[in-house]
């Protein structure tokens, strides 16, 4: 008689290969995190930052241009850490926040912190970018 674990119940990738105890985890984690690479992870950490930034800019009831400031700031400052091809994608994707940015700032005088301002029309919202081969 076995009983499911909320782990073995649809949570983990591979139904029914729940470990079994926490050095099986524990393996299992260490099998993982010798395949990640630096640059991957950074990859998807630029995109967060890509998404918050751009969120912390546009959404009214969000705004924070410092924060929006700090996100531009931070993926600026590790682009050319990126690889080539996603370099370029995140690059586009980085003048797309920095538009946006200057936008909100030029229509809040210049204030770090506007007042929240009725949402765009015709606009659509930001999308959320997802770098390749994460989806």
């Amino acid at each position: 008689m076995t009983s499911e674990t909320p782990e073995s119940q649809g949570g983990d990738p591979t139904p029914g290969d729940a470990p079994a105890n926490e050095e099986e985890l524990q393996r299992r984690l260490e099998e993982q995190l010798r395949k990640v690479r630096v640059q991957d992870l950074l990859l998807e950490s630029v995109a967060s930052i890509l998404n918050l930034s751009a969120r912390r800019i546009a959404k009214a009831d969000e705004r924070d241009l410092e924060q929006g400031r700090i996100g531009i700031d931070a993926v600026r400052a590790v682009l050319d850490l990126l690889e080539p091809e996603p370099r370029e994608q995140v690059r586009e994707a980085l003048s797309q926040v920095q538009v946006l940015y200057a936008r909100e700032a030029k229509g809040a005088g210049g204030d770090e912190a506007p007042p929240a301002a009725p949402p765009r029309t015709g606009e659509p919202p930001p999308r959320l970018w997802t770098p390749p081969g994460s989806s």
